[in-house]
């Protein structure tokens, strides 16, 4: 791409009319003064691989992915990381100069640095961590706990093939639980996240016990449609250390943005102000 030209960046799913990303990508190319765009896309999954190929010569210098193309983006790049590979998913993509996609995924690396930030206390390494569910987010989920040193993951998804599959992915360290067994496993857990979309707005209540979270176990919530999900509220009755999730959605959009407009932007509070509207 030449100097002169104005690097566009963006967001593929469909539907896309919900990504919040605009506005959060939008709020940074602002607040810094940065030459550039970012637009929602919504494309037809039979034009998927003539997008991606057609995208950088109009000036594009990568992409956001989200459902339902988040696998199939992998198969589609001619480069991709291992912690994209091992999780089985790529949400950000980098069009690069000598014409290679490159695919990368980022969600382990925001939900860490969301935990980071809003639970600055917060050691990994220090029990095991209960996830509810067993779906592409769980994966990165464990992953990047693993990576972050947990002892143990006790992994529980309505649907127990799915989490065989994953414990069969990542190793011994990771232990599936029934779900009619997951509010037992918690009373000596250090962290508590719920991948499910349980809890969301449109979806059912999460009706999992949780009288066994005990005060100063990290729970987290991906679910950010409410910030406060029924999950969040009973933990902080119980002393709990609660981190909503729209901090994941903000950080891991942070080493795309710094790829393809060469400024490395802060997640702060007018972050989320600008996110939430």
């Amino acid at each position: 791409m030449s100097a002169d030209r104005i690097p566009l960046a963006g967001v593929i799913g469909h539907p896309i009319h919900h990504s919040k990303s605009p506005r959060l990508h939008g709020h940074w190319l602002r607040k810094h003064g940065l030459r550039g765009h970012y637009i929602p896309m919504e494309i037809a999954p039979d034009d998927l691989a003539d997008t991606l190929r057609f995208l950088p010569k109009l000036g594009f210098v990568g992409l956001n992915v989200t459902l339902p193309y988040k696998e199939r983006v992998l198969e589609l790049a001619d480069l991709v990381t291992d912690r994209a590979t091992l999780i089985g998913a790529a949400n950000t993509l980098i069009f690069r100069r000598d014409g290679k996609i490159h695919a990368d995924n980022t969600d382990g690396y925001g939900f860490i640095e969301n935990l980071r930030q809003n639970a600055p206390d917060w050691m990994p390494e220090a029990g095991p961590a209960v996830v509810l569910g067993a779906g592409g987010a769980a994966r990165a989920i464990v992953a990047s706990l693993l990576d972050s040193g947990v002892p143990e993951i006790r992994l529980t998804n309505r649907t127990r093939i799915r989490a065989d599959k994953l414990r069969e992915d990542f190793g011994q360290r990771v232990h599936v639980v029934e779900w009619v067994q997951a509010g037992n496993v918690m009373d000596d857990a250090t962290t508590v996240v719920n991948t499910t979309s349980l809890g969301m707005v449109g979806k059912p209540e999460m009706r999992v016990p949780l009288d066994g979270l005990r005060p100063g176990t990290l729970v987290t919530d991906l679910v950010y449609t409410p910030l406060q999900t029924r999950l969040l509220r009973v933990a902080a009755e119980q002393g709990c250390t609660c981190v909503d999730g729209l901090g994941m959605l903000l950080h891991q959009a942070v080493p795309g943005f710094e790829r393809w407009f060469g400024m490395r932007p802060e997640v702060d509070e007018s972050t989320r102000t600008a996110v939430l509207g």
